[in-house]
């Protein structure tokens, strides 16, 4: 699984705070943290006012990029803010996101050719998100082919197939693991993706059913999530699964974590 740390998002009221103060320490602790967690990409989101997302999303980047080698999930509503902010990453890491929404492919996928950038592509257009799994799959075709036209290849894209919230549509989940499995059906090296709180949103108990959810995307062939790797129920749920299908060899990853004290019951240590 690859895991695209969430917590540097402005949207967040801690770290809408720290943007705020221009709290560096902060955004880099948080940083630090999600790298020495295991994340492979660190999201950065702005979620500012967007006069100022340009500016602010820069920032955060350059902050991220000090404090750790993480490679970068740069992330914005807004396709220019991204053109914009795009040359100040030192490494390729992974565009938040494409859609069928207005000019978004035209802008971003430009920026892609020629490059190892990856792009997470959610399934929605101009009309929203669709509730069937066909018009999902529709959309995700449409994304791939106009990916093509500049050489980018599926292997290349996450899909986010928009899992909605299970409190007002029953088959949510459901719906997301057909979607998943038509998706990998049409394009065999795609990556599927999805953010884990979207579907509890509603319900009590809302991290239990996020890590349900979680274990049962990882099982249905699910490749990558947005999630909080400092977080650790669900990194035990993530390393647990793994492990239960068999591509932990000899559960060396889940022991490990287990004995470095990132996963089960924090344990206090002497000193």
């Amino acid at each position: 699984m690859i895991i695209i740390g969430e917590k540097i998002n402005g949207t967040i009221p801690s770290v809408k705070e720290a943007i705020a103060n221009r709290d560096e320490q902060y955004i880099r602790d948080l940083a630090v943290k999600q790298a020495e967690a295991g994340a492979d990409y660190i999201d950065v989101c702005a979620g500012t006012a967007p006069e100022i997302e340009a500016e602010t999303l820069k920032w955060l980047m350059d902050i991220v990029q000090d404090a750790v080698d993480t490679p970068l999930c740069i992330d914005s509503p807004n396709p220019r803010v991204i053109e914009q902010v795009l040359k100040y990453a030192e490494q390729p890491g992974i565009i938040n996101s494409v859609s069928e929404e207005g000019d978004k492919c035209e802008v971003i996928y430009p920026l892609m050719q020629g490059t190892a950038w990856q792009v997470i592509a959610l399934t929605c257009d101009n009309k929203g998100i669709p509730s069937g799994v066909e018009q999902r799959v529709d959309i995700t075709r449409m994304l791939v082919e106009k990916a093509q036209k500049y050489d980018i290849t599926p292997d290349r894209i996450h899909i986010d197939p928009l899992v909605m919230a299970l409190s007002a549509d029953n088959q949510s989940l459901i719906k997301f693991v057909d979607t998943l499995a038509a998706v990998k059906k049409l394009y065999p090296t795609i990556k599927v993706t999805s953010g884990l709180s979207n579907i509890s949103f509603g319900m009590p108990l809302r991290k239990i059913i996020n890590q349900h959810f979680l274990a049962i995307a990882i099982y249905a062939g699910m490749d990558s999530a947005i999630m909080d790797p400092c977080n650790r129920d669900m990194l035990t749920t993530l390393l647990a699964t793994e492990a239960l299908l068999g591509r932990d060899r000899y559960c060396r990853n889940f022991s490990n974590a287990y004995r470095k004290n990132k996963i089960g019951p924090e344990r206090i240590t002497k000193k």
